[in-house]
């Protein structure tokens, strides 16, 4: 469903269920071209808000409660502004924490009534949830604080719902992404100082693509937190808060006090710090081949050195190579999910054609493509006219 196509459904389904018009908001799904399993350990991300959101019409209803209905899966809920009112539905909960989030910061939020959708595909890691997040938390400080509160902490209270309504202890990329998007434009953020810059990213005869894999292997353990485990009891050794400060001369000096599997964890975070610093110089130079080369080398250490890769990832990364595209990496936690994919428009419809095929032939069934367009974050996208 094209977002134009969205925002007529929404506007027909809210006139319907509430009479009438509230204001239109968008925000959007995100990528991350680079920085991987970076965030915890002080580094640098690099993400982009796409052209896949979630959009919602809102307006104020007078009342003590909020009605909402989510398009997408057919469902109604209400309910209150206080901690008891908490909903039992998992997709209400995202809106609900949003509401107390922005309360408990001391900012206003009243009854309203709403109607959502979206086109961010779901299980494909592009944060459809931090795009919930954002889209409401954007449309409650346009409605009810003058839109007062910073975009910083609309992402914190993004993040902060994860952590306290929806039991994800996330980190804050996936909505500041959403929140600061900018069309054209990939973002370098600080996970240690939370600065962030932005680096042109509208390459003129490259795009962007993802293939999702369709594919999520279960773990009996938590590969995430035991991941994290061994950059810290490295980030201790060599007497430093995170692995941000490591070299990797110095990760050599004591190569033989710590675990060969501790060794090669913080290897690649090492490392990719250096090849983010490397891709913005190459974007700020529009040299998208030295850009697509430290994404294979960024897919190669998550697969070796990290050991988060997948049978399936391996595979679509290889036939990446193989067809000539100019880059190719896992994006996000691993085990599955999407590769994200830098490559000539001219060779689009034979990567596509090819790397279908030849996983179907492989899997027993075929991947997800999504061609996604660096866009716009958090917004509003119509004004209900004044009465």
């Amino acid at each position: 469903m094209t977002t134009e196509e969205m925002q007529k459904k929404i506007e027909k389904v809210f006139s319907e269920r509430f009479g009438g018009k509230g204001n239109i908001y968008a925000s959007a799904g995100r990528i991350n071209l680079i920085g991987e399993h970076t965030d915890y350990n002080g580094g640098f991300v690099f993400p982009g808000a796409i052209d896949k959101v979630i959009m919602a019409e809102v307006r104020p209803n007078g009342l003590d409660i909020v009605r909402v209905f989510s398009i997408d899966i057919d469902q109604y809920c209400e309910f209150g502004l206080n901690e008891e009112d908490a909903p039992k539905e998992s997709w209400a909960r995202y809106i609900f924490g949003i509401c107390r989030e922005i309360q408990k910061r001391g900012g206003d939020v009243k009854g309203f009534d709403a109607v959502f959708a979206g086109n961010v595909p779901l299980g494909a890691g592009l944060s459809s949830s931090a795009a919930l997040e954002s889209c409401f938390a954007f449309a409650l400080n346009d409605l009810y604080n003058g839109n007062n509160i910073d975009k910083f902490e609309l992402a914190r209270i993004g993040q902060s719902t994860e952590h306290n309504y929806c039991g994800v202890n996330c980190g804050i990329m996936d909505q500041f992404a959403s929140v600061f998007g900018r069309k054209g434009n990939l973002m370098r953020l600080d996970c240690r100082s939370m600065e962030f810059e932005y680096f042109p990213f509208s390459p003129e005869n490259y795009r962007l693509v993802l293939v999702d894999s369709r594919v999520k292997h279960e773990l009996a353990d938590s590969p995430y937190n035991k991941r994290r485990e061994s950059c810290e009891r490295v980030a201790k050794r060599l007497g430093i808060e995170t692995l941000r400060d490591a070299t990797m001369e110095a990760l050599n000096k004591i190569k033989t006090d710590i675990t060969a599997e501790d060794f090669f964890r913080a290897k690649f975070v090492i490392e990719e710090k250096e090849r983010v610093l490397a891709v913005c110089d190459a974007l700020n130079a529009g040299d998208y081949e030295t850009v697509g080369r430290k994404m294979y080398e960024t897919h190669a250490g998550l697969s070796k050195d990290y050991e988060v890769s997948c049978e399936e990832l391996d595979f679509l990364n290889d036939v990446a190579k193989e067809l000539g595209v100019t880059g190719s990496r896992i994006m996000g936690g691993g085990f599955g999910g999407c590769t994200i994919n830098l490559l000539p428009n001219d060779l689009h419809d034979k990567f596509v054609k090819e790397v279908t095929a030849r996983f179907n032939e492989k899997y027993g069934h075929e991947p997800k493509i999504y061609d996604v367009v660096i866009s716009d974050g958090a917004r509003l996208v119509e004004e209900s006219p004044k009465e």
